[in-house]
């Protein structure tokens, strides 16, 4: 998997920079959320195919291959995956535990959606992007 690259740029409060990469993302990201979306992280690596790279889309991770495939992050209450409204209709039985609105699905910050659901999620996402699997 490819990552991409670009370079750390200051917040315009001049408190925080504003993070460039995931990685940089993810090392803002405390704990229980940070372990919690590394685990995330992982399990949509395993599934995604090869040439896909993981780039910042609107300031949040981001797994993207020919277009952004789903998105993840952290809040201070909560951890959230987007996987697009298509992919929340088509799954809504399956995901009636978790919080869903139109285009999002939150978890606590300190339990990762089971990797089942995340694995089929994610293929979900890939059948409706038109990628091969």
């Amino acid at each position: 998997m490819k990552k991409s690259s670009s370079r750390t740029r200051p917040s315009s409060s001049g408190r925080k920079t504003v993070p460039a990469t995931v990685e940089e993302y993810l090392a803002q990201v405390p704990e229980p959320a940070h372990s919690t979306l590394q685990k995330v992280r992982a399990v949509i690596q395993s599934v995604v195919p090869a040439g896909t790279t993981e780039v910042l889309s609107y300031r949040i991770p981001a797994f993207r291959y020919k277009r952004v495939l789903v998105w993840y992050a952290a809040f201070s209450d909560h951890c959230s995956l987007f996987p697009t409204a298509s992919v929340i209709e088509k799954l809504g039985k399956e995901l009636k535990a978790y919080t869903v609105s139109k285009d999002t699905i939150h978890f606590p910050t300190d339990k990762p959606l089971p990797s089942a659901l995340l694995k089929k999620i994610v293929k979900a996402r890939l059948r409706d992007a038109g990628s091969k699997e």
